[in-house]
């Protein structure tokens, strides 16, 4: 059965793999998971999936493929071999439970008569001996007492059910999710150009074993730089009124970024560039630093991230004099063909959602200006935009 439900994920396009599989099986065999749908579920999508953008992927598949498992005898049939469920259930019983147990004529009998009750019962029940419910007395149900029964749903009260059947209900995880810290710092590590500089202080173990074997094993140490992430990054962030909303994710991506790259330096604007940013909100009246500085400053291997929902009156991008907060002689258009003429590589990240950018004429302008590089604020967008960043 593992095996076709390996295969149905190899056609739902999930990268799985036979050493995956093989460790799926070599936990199942520890025990890991047994006879619990929850447990195994848990346990196949960590063997199984090892990206997070293919949770969705995977909950679909599982859902799809183990609904046919409706009934219990189902589940029994295809999860659990007879051996195994008599063995390891036997093994938990006193023999005052064992013989408490033929007394419905076995395990067999109580599922057929579980079965059975199913098909008779037509609306809930509380209380009672006979009918699947709550409370009461009755073999099937829960929150009631019977040393030999089956719980369906709600939570174990006594502790003595023979097998438990629920309902198993999986959220899906997809990658338009909207981003978090950790799926910040795994995106932004696929933009890394690792180099080695500065003072050599780290252990190059190979080396030294080489130079020692030569040196007739007189220890002779060998270090080298440390190796970091070269790559610099100008992150440009939006602090209009229309982003409050968004003030969470964007301090998760500063936070991220601050600890993916050594060679970051970040700027800030009102609704959209124009002849100067800031780097500090609180002295921004004060202290501004020229579009033209920052060009001449910052070399073209730079990259260069906006953060914003571009959302704002149209005439603020191409309009002199457009901006709400001071009179610009030049419309913002111009500012922002000077930066992506000087940087090559550019990109906007736009936490409105994306379906929503058609209904805004200012993302349409940005968008254009952009050349058509501006990303959705999720998993999937923020990944499409560090593979445009590291090309």
């Amino acid at each position: 059965m593992l095996v076709n439900f390996f295969y149905t994920l190899k056609r739902a396009e999930i990268p799985v793999s036979i050493k995956e599989y093989l460790m799926l099986l070599e936990a199942l065999q520890c025990h890991l998971a047994f006879a619990d749908m929850d447990d195994f579920y848990h346990l196949a999508r960590i063997c199984l999936v090892k990206d997070e953008a293919n949770f969705d992927k995977f909950d679909r598949v599982f859902g799809a493929y183990f609904k046919q498992l409706e009934s219990l005898e189902d589940v029994l049939n295809a999860l659990i071999p007879d051996e195994w469920l008599r063995s390891e259930f036997m093994k938990q019983l006193s023999d005052e439970e064992k013989a408490k147990i033929k007394s419905l004529g076995g395990l067999e009998e109580l599922l057929n008569t579980f079965k059975e009750r199913l098909k008779e019962q037509e609306k809930r029940h509380q209380g009672g001996s006979k009918w699947i419910g709550t409370g009461g007395t009755s073999p099937f149900g829960h929150s009631g007492y019977h040393p030999q029964g089956i719980r369906v749903g709600g939570d174990s009260q006594n502790k003595s059910a023979a097998k438990v059947w629920e309902k198993r209900q999986f959220k899906d995880l997809d990658d338009s999710v909207v981003l978090g810290t950790r799926n910040i710092k795994v995106a932004l590590r696929k933009l890394r150009q690792f180099a080695r500089t500065g003072a050599a202080e780290e252990l190059d173990l190979d080396h030294t074993i080489s130079a020692t074997a030569k040196n007739a094993g007189m220890l002779d140490l060998k270090l080298v730089p440390e190796r970091h992430n070269a790559v610099k990054v100008l992150l440009m962030l939006d602090v209009g009124g229309s982003m409050d909303p968004y003030i969470q994710v964007c301090e998760e991506l500063f936070a991220a970024c601050r600890t993916e790259f050594k060679h970051l330096e970040q700027f800030y604007f009102h609704n959209f560039v124009y002849e100067s940013l800031w780097r500090n909100n609180m002295r921004r009246q004060n202290e501004r630093t020229s579009i033209y500085d920052i060009i001449h400053t910052y070399g073209r291997d730079y990259r260069v991230i906006f953060v914003g929902d571009a959302s704002m009156s149209p005439y603020e991008i191409s309009s002199p004099y457009g901006s709400v907060e001071h009179m610009n002689p030049e419309p913002g258009h111009a500012w922002m063909q000077r930066l992506t003429t000087h940087f090559d590589k550019v990109a906007w990240l736009n936490p409105v959602a994306e379906d929503h950018w058609r209904y805004t004429q200012s993302i349409g302008l940005t968008h254009q200006l952009m050349d058509d590089r501006m990303y959705p604020m999720t998993l999937n967008g923020l990944s499409d935009a560090i593979k445009a960043l590291a090309k």
